[in-house]
């Protein structure tokens, strides 16, 4: 079955055809460790996880590389305001180095509790300092930078199509004079090297042949990529946000250094929405997946969510949503459980399901064909084998999930057994009378194939 994908550069949707036949090469962008995720960075984690998963479900072998950005990363895409690390040095009292080291930790155990595959490649910026230098003495070469008092900057001016991924209209920008200039020549330009000031005031600085100083936030990816996956390669992913500025610029650069726009496909992943307006760590208050979790809620139950919604669509997240989504997972996993052993997966319903995926990841269609699957009337082992096929592509851990096995107290054991008398002489109505008992005193009974499983309601 063919993939076809929504790519940003072209604004289309098409067939995947793999660079190397059989592989793909997959970047995506990480997060700036200052901080904890929130759950709408991890909304785009998720998505990168169903590419990456539907990718393997269709036979390709998926290197996927991901970026840590630990430095360079200034408040203001405008190349002005404080560097992210040293604000949360100063907001934590730990060193730049240390926020670094426990904000990722963080972001690793976010993306195991979602059960999101760690990439085949982890690539910091600050141990790919080399390489970004290399990058922009190459593109100083070309003659596509400038120096000005605060740093080394990349001309855009150079490239008639430049900001082609966004669409933008620079000709309106420059009249809107929207953000500080300082020196830049054209408000489209931006840092390659940022001079450190006073050497010594800031934590994470390195010697360049401009000086000592930093590197911009939008050398990182291009010069990483390039080491880890090569000068084009098939898929670049990110959020929405990415597209006007650091996707931007990222294929600007690659552009003048290597002539391509570095990868073939752009996949973007849509905001999710709290309220009024996108989730962000700017106004200082956000949702943490931890905070999910205090309340009760199961991380995967966020990422059932997350497939009820297609992931170029804005998702609004809403307490009443989140519910929701706990619900129908629980009453999935049970569902799934109770069927039994696995037989052998249903062709046609396969079929269906890869079709779904090739259709641009519509996973929230895939979903609906889940139920529909617990609905049909297949055997329940083709059921079963069918539906732990479709969860390699939903990750919501279907094929390891048992009910929680609770201490009862001796009325029940009492209701249970006469219970599993009645049903073993077809008295049904018994049966679902003292159902409804136990209901009555707090607890549920599911019939499994290993027996009568008791569940606190």
């Amino acid at each position: 079955m063919a993939l076809h994908l929504y790519d940003t550069y072209t604004r289309t949707q098409r067939e995947l055809h793999a660079i190397e036949p059989g592989r793909i090469g997959l970047y995506a962008c990480g997060p700036t460790v200052y901080d904890y995720a929130h759950i709408g960075n991890l909304r785009t984690y998720i998505f990168v996880d169903l590419l990456r998963r539907a990718l393997e479900y269709e036979g390709f072998q998926v290197n996927h590389v991901m970026n840590i950005t630990d430095v360079g990363h200034l408040t203001s895409d405008a190349d002005s305001g404080d560097d992210k690390m040293e604000k949360g040095s100063r907001r934590t009292g730990k060193s730049a180095w240390d926020v670094a080291e426990e904000y990722t930790r963080a972001f690793k155990e976010d993306l195991a509790l979602l059960n999101i595959r760690a990439p085949a490649t982890w690539c910091r910026a600050t141990s790919h300092i080399a390489e970004q230098i290399e990058f922009i003495a190459d593109l100083e070469r070309k003659g596509y930078t400038y120096r000005t008092a605060d740093g080394i900057y990349f001309d855009t001016s150079r490239q008639p199509d430049y900001g082609y991924l966004a669409r933008l209209d620079r000709a309106g920008l420059q009249s809107g004079k929207r953000v500080e200039m300082g020196e830049k020549r054209q408000i489209t330009d931006f840092a390659l090297w940022k001079f450190s000031g006073t050497v010594g005031l800031r934590q994470m600085e390195w010697d360049s042949p401009w000086g000592v100083g930093f590197p911009g936030w939008h050398i990182e990816c291009s010069a990483m990529s390039a080491r880890h996956l090569g000068e084009y390669f098939d898929i670049h992913c990110g959020g929405e946000d990415h597209v006007p500025v650091h996707h931007s610029n990222e294929i600007a650069q690659t552009e003048a250094r290597y002539g391509t726009r570095l990868a073939n496909f752009w996949l973007h992943g849509a905001f999710l929405k709290s309220g009024d307006g996108k989730m962000s760590k700017s106004g200082g208050a956000f949702l943490r997946l931890q905070t999910l979790i205090d309340r009760g809620i199961d991380p995967l139950a966020y990422r059932y969510l997350c497939l009820t919604t297609h992931y170029r669509s804005q998702l609004n997240f809403t307490d009443e949503a989140l519910n929701s989504a706990a619900n129908g997972l629980e009453r999935l996993r049970t569902l799934v459980y109770r069927l039994g052993v696995p037989g052998r997966a249903d062709d046609h319903y396969l079929e269906r399901f890869r079709a779904e995926l090739g259709n641009d990841l519509n996973l929230p269609r895939a979903l609906a064909l889940a139920w529909e699957v617990l609905k049909s009337g297949l055997a329940d082992g083709v059921k079963k084998a069918t539906l732990l096929s479709f969860d390699e592509a939903f990750g919501l851990r279907l094929a390891v999930w048992q009910p929680d096995v609770v201490s009862i107290p001796q009325e029940l054991v009492e209701l249970m057994t006469r219970r599993e008398l009645a049903r073993s002489e077809r008295r049904w109505s018994d049966a679902d009378q003292l159902r409804a008992q136990a209901r009555e005193i707090g607890y549920d009974l599911d019939d499994t194939p290993q027996g009568q499983q008791a569940r606190r309601m």
